[in-house]
């Protein structure tokens, strides 16, 4: 019996994901974040952006945050495909 309240996603396909960082980095850290977007926001933040193979590349990319020394502020993720990495919503702290 399939559950169809339930999408099933291509393990294949990599997911896009929104990786949001305190302070800036420089473009010259996109391929040491495995070819990830790297986008200076007004407010101060950097936001790296692209697909990831699966969880332990998201772990890896983690772990290159926390060793940078930077503040993680959010991690936001879409399916495959489904939105280009300008229409991801990014979030932001509330107050």
């Amino acid at each position: 019996m399939s559950n169809d309240l339930t999408p099933q996603l291509d393990p294949v396909q990599p997911l896009i994901y929104q990786i949001r960082i305190k302070g800036h980095l420089g473009g010259e850290w996109t391929d040491w974040f495995g070819g990830l977007t790297i986008t200076l926001e007004d407010n101060g933040e950097t936001l790296l952006t692209g697909p990831v193979m699966d969880q332990a590349a998201l772990y890896g990319l983690l772990k290159k945050v926390r060793n940078l020394g930077m503040t993680l502020i959010s991690v936001c993720s879409s399916g495959p495909g489904s939105a280009k990495a300008s229409e991801l919503a990014p979030s932001s702290p509330q107050a």
